[in-house]
């Protein structure tokens, strides 16, 4: 019997809570499967399991607040050990503020008592396929061996899923078409309708606000989403009457797609936009402690040199010449692949600092800054980056800055990097130099990609050049060793077909 706990997903992560389980009593995992989803200061992460057997029960409920180490559930080795599971004391699992005594003591989460199951087995990371699809993976008739449900099932029964919901929203859309030009006229004697984009409608219809009472500031005075979150903040914080106000069009919407707008929703307007702040805030404060303690124990030194990109930039122009606009790269990849080949040349920079010694990595997992669309940063890692071809590079980043900006990132990606990355070229920044992530020992910056004057063997000209900075641990690497792993760079940029 093993306890799967709250997991570390950071240097400054002291608690979790529990967004939603994977998995469910009974429940057959391995190592690596996803089981939980932990939302921290930071962002939402999938957390996988460390250990493998059946799924005895789960000790903390969605919802819960528990810091770093408490158990979350158990997992039995064997089967046997399931049913009844033995007596133990459980960690008890406190909420911050005021939810420690609105919670009382904690309990378990016991699975219901059930007979056979009659659904097809189905694995958890085939489960958390279908919940990331919306497939309800009971209607499901699995192919796999003994019925099981696999992957391609559920792609299947998606397809089929989102073709049915296509045919039903044509329906839907005439028919609200039909009644919103009907309702149009009522409400605008001169025949005019309000000029709105069809979020900002959607929004209006979830959050009850009339849009002739909006006053837009898009193109030509439309209604934007943003002037119905303003509209709804800004009214008095009144019951809305369920379907009161509504014209009749819009019911048959919500009955085709009774799921994309929960029984929570009369909570969403003014809720959404203070914990969107209070979020941002939090994230602010968990940064601004760990860069606090990253600069009062870590003596930083400071190196930048400017990168002669010609070679770099001709290469990947005569690559891009030759791909669809979807796959050409682009130079940020390059810069990355150069920084994590040299950071494997040059190991000093690529480790942590614990324990009173440095601990250098074999691997390197390259830490890429990402800003969140509501402020803040975080640096998931794109793991053994120097292994990898440019080409793969390029996906994995554009996949991980997706998932870090939707709040999809897994335990690893943001508990392993070895060393962190910062690109501020796209936002026109020449240089910056970054403070280093502990337990990490250094950190790479790069500018942007600018023209300018450059001078070789006698004879001026243009080149496309960026600097790159270094941000180091003197107690693990000196001048000499950064400079070094700087002119490394700059040397694997001058053969870009060998990255």
């Amino acid at each position: 019997m093993a306890d799967f706990l709250m997991p570390s997903l950071g240097a400054d992560m002291e608690h979790g809570k529990l967004v939603e389980w994977l998995v469910k009593p009974g429940d057959y995992v391995r190592r690596g499967d996803l089981v939980a989803v932990v939302d921290t200061d930071k962002t939402v992460m999938d957390v996988e399991s460390f250990e493998e057997g059946v799924v005895s029960e789960l000790l903390v409920e969605i919802g819960q607040t528990v810091p770093v180490g408490t158990p979350l559930a158990r997992i039995a080795q064997t089967p046997a050990e399931v049913e009844p599971p033995p007596p133990s004391k459980r960690a008890p699992a406190t909420a911050r503020g005021h939810e420690d005594a609105a919670a009382g003591p904690p309990h378990r989460v016991t699975p219901p008592p059930h007979p056979a199951r009659s659904a097809a087995p189905i694995t958890p990371p085939v489960r958390h396929l279908a919940h990331q699809l919306g497939v309800d993976t009971d209607s499901i008739r699995g192919t796999g061996r003994h019925g099981a449900v696999t992957r391609s099932d559920v792609e299947h029964a998606q397809s089929e899923q989102v073709s049915a919901e296509h045919a039903q929203s044509e329906q839907v859309s005439a028919e609200h078409a039909q009644s919103e030009q009907v309702s149009a006229e009522h409400a605008h004697p001169s025949g005019g309708r309000v000029r709105s984009s069809p979020r900002a409608r959607r929004l209006a219809d979830q959050l009850g606000v009339d849009l002739a009472s909006v006053t837009g500031t898009g193109p030509a005075g439309a209604v934007t989403a943003a002037d119905i979150e303003r509209h709804a903040e800004a009214r008095p914080a009144t019951p809305k009457a369920a379907g009161a106000s509504q014209p009749q069009a819009v019911e048959p919407a919500a009955r085709a797609a009774p799921d994309t707008v929960p029984e929570a929703a009369p909570e969403v307007p003014q809720p959404t936009a203070t914990a969107a702040r209070e979020r941002t805030a939090s994230l602010r404060r968990a940064v601004g402690a760990l860069m606090a303690r990253s600069k009062k124990t870590i003596p930083h030194y400071y190196l930048s040199t400017t990168l002669d990109l010609r070679a770099a930039v001709a290469w990947m122009q005569s690559v891009n010449a030759e791909r669809p606009v979807a796959s050409r790269l682009i130079p940020s990849v390059l810069l990355l692949k150069a920084a994590a080949l040299a950071a494997r040349d040059v190991p000093e920079v690529n480790g942590f600092y614990d324990d009173g010694g440095f601990r250098p990595s074999a691997a390197v997992h390259l830490g890429v800054a990402v800003a969140l669309r509501h402020g803040g940063l975080v640096a998931p890692a794109i793991h053994d980056a120097d292994t990898l071809g440019v080409d793969d590079l390029m996906r994995q980043l554009q996949d991980l800055v997706g998932r870090a900006r939707a709040g999809r990132l897994q335990r690893a990606e943001m508990a392993d990097p070895t060393l962190t990355v910062t690109n501020l070229g796209d936002l026109g920044v020449d240089s910056v130099f970054g403070v280093i992530y502990p337990p990490q020992v250094a950190m790479v910056g790069f500018g942007r990609v600018t023209e300018q004057p450059w001078a070789r063997d006698g004879l001026l000209g243009v080149r496309p050049v960026a600097v790159a900075t270094l941000s180091a641990d003197h107690r693990v690497s000196d001048g000499l060793r950064g400079a070094r792993y700087l002119a490394r760079i700059d040397e694997l940029l001058q053969q870009p077909e060998d990255l």
